[in-house]
């Protein structure tokens, strides 16, 4: 009994020098309404706003609205698996998404989480989807450019890494169009791209990937999807995920385009969600926030110092007009948060101008200062000629008859407008994009029929694949070309087309390099 007693008298000592566990504080809320993506939940009043709330049904969501005695909560799960008075429990946590370059070549939805059916992602972290946008102090100017591998924009609305533009056009005008073949022509660089599709269907979503596949660039691509058939919670926090990821590759010193498509969809899934949770409506029923909530995106990305990385974000956010009016909300709000718009204009689609690039309501703010010297002259009279030709076009349709100077000038703008053209999935490195620009400006194309032009600049491309290397050292140098080099394309240029239809005729020679060319 002695020996007996001593053990218990060490086990209760031993009982009074362990440490008192700490106390752990539950709480707990109830689900007092349920709507089609969205929740009202009572009893949790120290909640956060954005903080991540977790249902018992597995559900997740995040706390929008912060009301005395009630919260308004957006789903990230289908509301039909949540009841009425069911618990739910704060995380103390923010939204988090995995980043890490497991990510490239996979396709995940607006969580992080895999859909292309090859397994878990081994990610380096998870970071909140919410960022604090880059001072000041930690960005530089924009000086390097984007290649897009589109004749019309590299050249009249050049755009540089670190910057913002906006694509811009009513539907089925080619915006998705421009924004792969961008991603396409990364090819030639060392950018990561990050294809973020907002409400846009499987099969569009399908088509993306597979052009990715095609050319070899999936695996140097991130695509997230939230689909127009998920929760509209999902579409919301989809752009900040995909911005997150990037800021992860920037941080690293690396250069990454993201692309939203769009943020149309993005700022309707807001406004469903804001009206549900009676949120009032401002201009166009549109919440009062929605500039804040694009503001906070965009301003994420740019041109990073040194100090901080040194990498660059470029954003192409993509946006549909109705009935081509530019004056809408959302497309007023996002022109004055960009650096400039791509335009596609309808008018150019209905005559079979591809990529519809209106270079007279396009406009690049800053990515002409990234825009090469090389580029930057030989396309500096392309707005000129296309926007004094739209004028006499106009002008000609009322059957007045023209002199010898305004048919050639016609003539010319006509050649120019076609040389512009340019197919689907077939972005153009610069050195060819230089040549076919300086024929269609030197008048070659003048004397060919629409039929021929096609070929014509195929077989320019081919050229000057073989004969102009030195294109190509101009611009890694950032020089311009010599009136020797624009010779030697001119004269190469001459040799590969069809005989006796590449001359300029005189009075078209004279608007080449008349005053006002």
């Amino acid at each position: 009994m002695l020996h007996s007693a001593e053990q218990f008298e060490a086990w209760r000592e031993s009982l009074l020098a362990t440490p008192a566990p700490t106390p752990v504080i539950t709480e707990v809320g109830k689900v007092t309404e349920v709507g089609d993506g969205v929740a009202v939940v009572t009893g949790l009043a120290r909640a956060l706003a954005d903080e991540l709330l977790l249902f018992e049904s597995g559900v997740r969501g995040i706390v929008l609205d912060l009301e005395p005695g009630r919260l308004g909560v957006i789903l990230l799960g289908p509301s039909e698996r949540i009841s009425l008075g069911e618990d739910v429990r704060r995380t103390r946590k923010v939204v988090s998404v995995p980043v890490g370059p497991a990510l490239l070549g996979r396709v995940v939805d607006a969580m992080g989480r895999p859909r292309d059916g090859l397994g878990d992602i081994a990610a380096v972290a998870e970071t909140p989807i919410e960022a604090e946008a880059p001072g000041v102090l930690s960005r530089s100017a924009i000086f390097r450019p984007l290649a897009t591998g589109i004749k019309a924009i590299d050249a009249a609305v050049p755009v540089g890494l670190g910057q913002r533009e906006l694509i811009i056009g009513d539907r089925q005008t080619g915006k998705t169009s421009i924004a792969i073949d961008t991603m396409l022509n990364q090819a030639r660089s060392d950018v990561t791209c990050i294809y973020c599709a907002i409400g846009q269907r499987g099969d569009a979503v399908s088509r993306v990937i597979a052009a990715l596949k095609k050319d070899n660039m999936l695996d140097r691509c991130i695509v997230m999807s939230a689909g127009d058939e998920e929760t509209p919670g999902l579409a919301y926090i989809a752009p900040y995920a995909a911005m997150a990821m990037a800021e992860y590759f920037s941080d690293q010193g690396r250069d990454v385009l993201v692309i939203f498509d769009d943020l149309t969809h993005h700022a309707r899934s807001y406004r469903e969600l804001s009206l549900l949770l009676r949120r009032p409506p401002g201009r166009e029923a549109f919440p009062g926030d929605i500039f804040y909530v694009h503001a906070r995106l965009l301003e994420r990305a740019g041109q990073f110092t040194r100090e901080t990385g040194g990498g660059s974000i470029t954003a192409l956010p993509v946006v549909e007009t109705q009935a081509e009016n530019l004056s809408a909300y959302i497309p007023t709000n996002l022109i004055s948060i960009t650096d400039g718009q791509i335009y596609l204009s309808p008018r150019l689609v209905r005559r079979n101008q591809f990529p519809a690039v209106d270079l007279g309501l396009s406009v690049s703010r800053v990515g002409g200062k990234a825009q090469s010297r090389t580029l930057r002259e030989v396309a500096g009279n392309l707005r000129v000629t296309l926007s004094q030709f739209e004028e006499l076009e106009d002008f000609a349709r009322f059957g007045t008859r023209l002199d010898d100077t305004t048919r050639a000038r016609l003539t010319r703008g006509a050649a120019v407008r076609t040389a512009l053209r340019q197919a689907e999935r077939d972005p153009m490195p610069a050195a060819e994009q230089l040549a076919v620009l300086i024929a269609a400006m030197e008048g070659l194309f003048d004397a060919l029929p629409e039929e021929q032009l096609s070929d014509a600049m195929n077989r320019i491309r081919a050229a000057a694949r073989k004969h102009f290397q030195f294109i190509d050292e101009r611009i890694s140098e950032n020089k311009a070309l010599s009136q020797e080099d624009r010779a030697k394309i001119i004269a190469t240029a001459r040799t590969v087309l069809p005989a006796n239809r590449a001359g300029p005729t005189p009075e078209a020679d004279e608007v080449s390099h008349g005053p006002d060319a």
